[in-house]
């Protein structure tokens, strides 16, 4: 062990950065899980609804001038540069930092003032009492994008030298600050605890990545020139990611907006669900995403259109065949599972069955949520940022058009029914481009495989139901221990089905072997 832990220290191989991604990031998302628990233990739904709120407009900021930056256009252009010149790369990587970290404190300032507005804005149905913590809270928030944004360009710096370790162990120490301010401050301070524990984790997710940069030879300067060639560059591949991601944005304002008008508690169970779908999503889908991204961008530096073809064909195949019987499973699961991570505390039953639909509705697009990372990513490797982004504004605006209307009937299911419809619109005119710029990927096989895994699952499903049936006759359901066990108990059967009919069906690249074909590639070996 001691020895495997001393290897993911240095640069990871393909095969290291996806196991280092997908366990801390499951273990990240086991932490949000926990996080949520106790966020509905401690504090009442209906003043849940300002916690989630008051991210939006700090989420807005960095997710335009950051995080469009790091997840696009820097990852590429620094890995570039580090092959020629280490110390040219750090110093564009500074000059990037140094207007970024002004870019985000002259926004923060603004919004500071301009606030009180645009809060009755964003949460236009809420009490004044209710928009009077929202507002106190953003506030609050309005300082993390700060330690954000160092934190983010330090990960894009250590991915770039592909080592996933440390910079994949802080979001794990950000949701445990929340947790632990909860816990400890909840019943004194009540929403504002978790808010402490925001702006300590986010410090917290920047200091622990610090001694591992700077082992690499980053060190902190002051350069600040808008004209550098290497940082236009990146401006000019940012500036759509960044559109992109203020698009999606401006999509969670406008769900949060229509939320505020469909009863108390209905931010906080929106948010809830959709921290519950996002969990297989982001451990199955953006950690394979994740780990490939600056493997495809070296492979398209060096013009191995065959590599960078394979890699995302197995990619695929590997987010498919976790996510489809997770997406059922979920679904018959949906109301055992809200109600071992939300029910206890202040999170009654009328919000359990709300959270549950929503979350039912979430998951029948969970596949397309864990392709859509790959996807983009695949075209930012080839520093095509420019097309995601137009699909992404497109998918923004169906999915408020349909989460509006949608939501005047079914209430918050609605609005998770709008944002899985611009999922998979957007899975789809992403999948429609890749291959009208010439990536031949094999679409014959996916389908074939997808068939298989599709089959099998549904062969699962009736063992799921019949032993969740058969475990709830018997067994009281009354208390956590029971419904845990009725979960453990259907789940047992259901991955024992699901392995059994995909081997039977021969699955192509069963199960983890997806991975080893995909290392091969990365070593130079043969492709079969």
């Amino acid at each position: 062990m001691l020895k495997y832990l001393s290897r993911m220290k240095g640069e990871n191989s393909l095969t290291d950065a996806t196991k280092v991604l997908v366990v801390t990031l499951f273990c990240s998302n086991i932490l949000g899980v926990l996080r949520d628990h106790y966020l509905a233990q401690k504090i009442p739904t209906s003043l849940l609804d300002t916690y989630y709120a008051a991210f939006r407009l700090p989420d807005l900021v960095f997710n335009i001038l950051i995080l469009g930056a790091i997840s696009a256009a820097f990852i590429p252009v620094f890995t570039e540069l580090l092959a020629k010149d280490k110390k040219k790369a750090f110093r564009v990587a500074n000059n990037l930092l140094n207007i970024g970290l002004v870019s985000v404190a002259v926004s923060l300032v603004l919004l500071f003032f301009l606030m009180p507005w645009l809060i009755k804005a964003i949460v236009p149905s809420f009490s004044p009492d209710k928009q009077a913590t929202t507002l106190n809270l953003a506030r609050l928030f309005l300082v993390s994008p700060l330690f954000f944004a160092v934190s983010y360009y330090f990960s894009g710096i250590l991915n770039s030298f592909k080592h996933f370790t440390i910079s994949s162990l802080a979001p794990l120490v950000y949701n445990l600050s929340i947790i632990l301010g909860t816990i400890i401050l909840g019943n004194r301070l009540g929403v504002y605890a978790p808010a402490i524990g925001v702006l300590v984790g986010s410090l917290l997710h920047m200091a622990i990545q610090l001694p591992s940069i700077l082992k690499r030879g980053w060190r902190p300067s002051f350069t600040f020139d808008l004209k550098d060639k290497d940082a236009t560059r990146i401006f000019k591949l940012m500036i759509p990611r960044s559109i992109g991601l203020g698009s999606n944005q401006i999509l969670l304002i406008g769900f949060t907006a229509i939320a505020s008008g469909l009863g108390a508690g209905s931010v906080a169970i929106y948010n809830l669900a959709d921290n519950i779908q996002t969990m297989p999503s982001v451990v199955f889908g953006t950690s394979i995403a994740s780990a490939l991204f600056p493997h495809l961008s070296g492979v398209y530096a060096e013009k191995n259109e065959r590599k960078f073809i394979k890699m995302m064909e197995n990619g695929m195949l590997a987010i498919i065949y976790f996510l489809i019987p997770l997406s059922i499973a979920i679904i018959l699961l949906r109301a055992q599972v809200v109600r071992i991570i939300l029910g206890s505390g202040h999170f009654g039953w009328e919000q359990t069955q709300a959270t549950a639909s929503t979350l039912g509705i979430f998951s029948v697009a969970l596949v397309f949520s864990g392709i859509l990372p790959l996807f983009a990513k695949a075209l930012y490797a080839r520093q095509n940022t420019k097309t995601p982004t137009i699909m992404g504004v497109i998918t923004v605006v169906a999915s408020l058009v349909a989460g509006f209307f949608l939501s005047k009937k079914f209430g918050v299911a609605g609005l998770a029914a709008g944002l899985s419809l611009g999922m998979v619109i957007n899975v789809l005119l992403l999948g429609f481009v890749i291959k009208r710029i010439g990536l031949d990927i094999n679409w014959k096989k996916i389908g074939k495989n997808t068939v298989k895994i599709l089959f099998a699952s549904g062969l699962m499903a009736i063992y799921i139901q019949a032993a969740k049936y058969t475990y709830g006759t018997y067994i009281d359901l009354d208390r956590f221990v029971e419904v845990f066990g009725q979960i453990v108990f259907s789940g047992f059967f259901g991955i024992l089905a699901f392995i059994t009919f995909t081997k039977w069906l021969k699955v192509e690249n069963f199960s983890f072997s997806i991975f080893e074909k995909v290392i091969k590639i990365d070593n130079g070996q043969k492709i079969d």
